[in-house]
């Protein structure tokens, strides 16, 4: 299992890659982090690596380089992380600020997810298999999540389909919440 600490105060795990998004903005109620939402993303769709997702999340990616590109010129997203497919982190915004990630939303009747949610990234598709590297990496972020932020649970770990049904698919058929399940057997 992959160990992440945050430094709490700062909103940073350690020992990750960092690239810093301007997408993100001050949270309504900084002590209100409640809510994990999983998507997935590739960018082009279905390929991977290539750095792009880095681009799209710090709003430099080239609208030439791929004609997918030019389609969501202007879109400013982030999420606070993202895990590759070789599980390794690379986090764009503090834990403590809003990152920009589940657009119109919901959860459990309470609207605008991204003021009281942590949006982490899987690199992947809604039809391929997540690695089980990701898995590992994805259950040591929360384990951290979850020792430094109390109103957060098993219980309040969604995908973002859960959150944007009919809008949104992702992570899609293909993750295995059985799988994450069993990598947090006392959370």
């Amino acid at each position: 299992m992959i160990v992440c600490t945050v430094d709490i105060e700062e909103g940073w795990l350690s020992g990750v890659d960092r690239v810093i998004s301007p997408n993100c903005d001050e949270r309504p109620d900084p002590e209100d982090i409640s809510l994990v939402v999983i998507h997935g993303i590739s960018l082009p769709p279905g390929e991977f690596g290539g750095g792009w997702i880095d681009r799209l999340f710090t709003n430099t990616l080239p609208t030439d380089a791929h004609p997918y590109f030019a389609q969501i010129q202007g879109l400013r997203v982030s999420a606070h992380a993202l895990i590759h497919r070789d599980g390794r982190i690379v986090q764009y915004v503090p834990f403590h600020r809003r990152a920009w990630h589940a657009g119109a939303s919901s959860f459990q009747g309470r609207e605008r997810c991204n003021d009281y949610s942590i949006g982490i990234e899987l690199e992947g598709t809604d039809s391929t298999p997540y690695e089980a590297a990701q898995y590992q990496a994805l259950a040591g972020l929360i384990r951290a999540l979850l020792v430094h932020y109390p109103k957060l649970g098993r219980q309040a770990i969604v995908g973002h389909s859960d959150i944007a049904p009919g809008r949104k698919t992702d992570p899609g058929d293909r993750f295995d919440w059985g799988q994450l399940r069993r990598l947090l057997p006392d959370c």
